[in-house]
């Protein structure tokens, strides 16, 4: 079981609006061990979580892992994702487990062919048999998608969160009644979480509770790789200079931002880690300097960063990242990383205005910023500034501060009953 750093349980995370509409948060000095005993009592009998997700728990381990896994050391964990559609599928929920057993994901077979109003009533089928046989009566639903309310609208939650992680609308292919679905999730949710401060400030004037809680870290995990971990196979002969992106490639991505820098310095080498969905790969810039190594899991994650000379968030600014706020950089700073990032709204504040992180957008001032950070590799300065801001930044932290949330609206909503 999860316990509570008291010396880190002050709400940093929250952004100044949350923090004015809880009363300075839940979780700040005044009274902490008081406040610590009651989460940790709501914690010993809290309800199952379903969580609704348009992501796939085994695609990247991101925020929604970061925090359901905290979660299922105290509860029962439902992961439902998207459905698999294929040629004879009978009808069903295909339910695995991971860790122990507290966490299952729960994803639904379906035949080709259907319309979406079928789609839909043979989930909601599926959703009903199974709360059913699972004895799913006390329970809190915990949203990363608003397409999911067309199953769940006759499931009766005794919480509903919406975890709004990123602005779905934006993103390519996204399912034209987004928008309207939405609008809906606000009325029915009791909490409101946004990935981020840009999301918050879109989001903010839609629902009475929003907060804001911003990419966060597992400083552990990614310290590993200032210990000089032992070089990957397919990354050993990659020579130096050597600058590293993991992550989605997806539209996301500025391909031309790479091809442009790849060309300037074709003595740069470039390290290209994840899974490339919804574009063409051929589209990806080719160059004897470019190398694409493909997915890889989390924990491998410490050893490829070990030995990167200087981190990259190579972002294009359109809509799909006009709200993200990128995990990765608070991971590669802790790696101990210097780091060039494009203008993303979340990286500029914080990390740029204080100057943790260089910011750039073209090819020219992307090369120039990076040779000032790997002018910054042997900057103890720097690197104290940055661990100073980082000591403040944790994934228990953040899901503790949402859990004193979600005991105060869940006590509330009783209260009202």
């Amino acid at each position: 079981m999860l316990k509570f750093d008291q010396n880190n349980s002050k709400t940093d995370l929250l952004s100044k609006e949350a923090m004015n509409n809880t009363e300075s948060g839940c979780l700040d000095t005044n009274n902490t061990d008081s406040k610590i005993t009651k989460i940790e009592a709501f914690l010993s009998d809290i309800p199952d979580i379903v969580c609704m997700s348009h992501l796939r728990w085994d695609f990247v381990f991101q925020r929604p892992q970061h925090l359901l896994t905290r979660f299922a050391q105290h509860a029962n964990l439902y992961y439902f994702e998207e459905p698999y559609f294929y040629d004879g599928a009978q009808p069903r929920l295909e339910v695995t487990t991971r860790e122990g057993g507290n966490i299952n994901i729960v994803v639904a077979h379906l035949p080709n062919g259907l319309t979406p109003q079928e789609s839909d009533e043979k989930q909601i089928a599926l959703l009903d048999q199974f709360f059913a046989e699972k004895g799913l009566d006390r329970f809190i639903f915990w949203y990363y998608t608003p397409m999911a309310l067309e199953i769940t609208r006759q499931l009766k939650p005794a919480l509903t969160v919406y975890d709004c992680m990123d602005e779905l609308s934006a993103f390519k292919g996204a399912p034209p009644r987004l928008r309207e679905l939405e609008a809906e999730m606000f009325q029915k949710a009791d909490l409101v979480f946004t990935g981020g401060h840009s999301i918050y400030e879109a989001k903010k004037d839609h629902h009475k509770d929003v907060y804001a809680f911003p990419s966060s870290i597992d400083k552990a995990h990614f310290t590993q790789a200032r210990q000089g971990l032992p070089e990957p196979e397919d990354q050993k002969s990659i020579p130096h200079p050597r600058f590293g992106f993991y992550g989605v490639v997806d539209e996301r991505f500025d391909i031309e931002l790479l091809r442009g820098i790849s060309a300037l310095r074709p003595d740069w080498h470039f390290v290209i880690i994840g899974p490339v969905v919804k574009i063409d790969p051929a589209l990806l810039p080719q160059a004897e300097n470019i190398h694409y190594l493909g997915g890889k899991n989390y924990k491998e994650l410490p050893v490829y960063l070990s030995t990167w000379d200087v981190a990259l968030l190579p972002f294009a600014l359109n809509e799909s990242t006009k709200y993200i706020s990128p995990t990765k950089t608070p991971e590669y700073l802790a790696a101990g990383k210097p780091v060039v990032s494009t203008s993303i709204k979340d990286v500029v504040r914080p990390y740029g205005e204080l100057n943790l992180v260089h910011i750039a957008d073209t090819p020219e001032t992307f090369v120039a910023a990076i040779e000032k950070a790997l002018a910054q590799r042997d900057d103890a300065e720097w690197l104290a500034k940055t661990d100073d801001y980082l000591s403040g930044i944790s994934w228990d932290t953040t899901w503790q501060n949402m859990v004193c949330l979600m005991q105060i609206a869940l006590t509330e909503k009783a209260d009202r009953a």
